[in-house]
């Protein structure tokens, strides 16, 4: 049971963490000095990031599921 809840919140930061990826690579949240504010490269690590998220969540979704089969 603890393992799935921290495989769940594993997957939950890592979405998290993209989001704030592209948003700082789209100017929107960030300091100015960090080199990735304002920064394209950024703004596609950040989406892939945030779908490698969710792909994990799904996947640990997904096998809760078919353990309770």
């Amino acid at each position: 049971m603890l393992q799935r809840k921290l495989a769940i919140i594993a997957g939950s930061i890592i979405m998290v963490f993209g989001m704030i990826f592209y948003f700082q690579g789209l100017a929107i949240v960030g300091p100015k000095s960090s080199f990735m504010y304002s920064n394209p490269q950024w703004v596609t690590y950040g989406i892939l990031i945030f779908f490698l998220g969710v792909i994990f969540l799904g996947m640990v979704i997904f096998l809760i599921f078919i353990r309770k089969r």
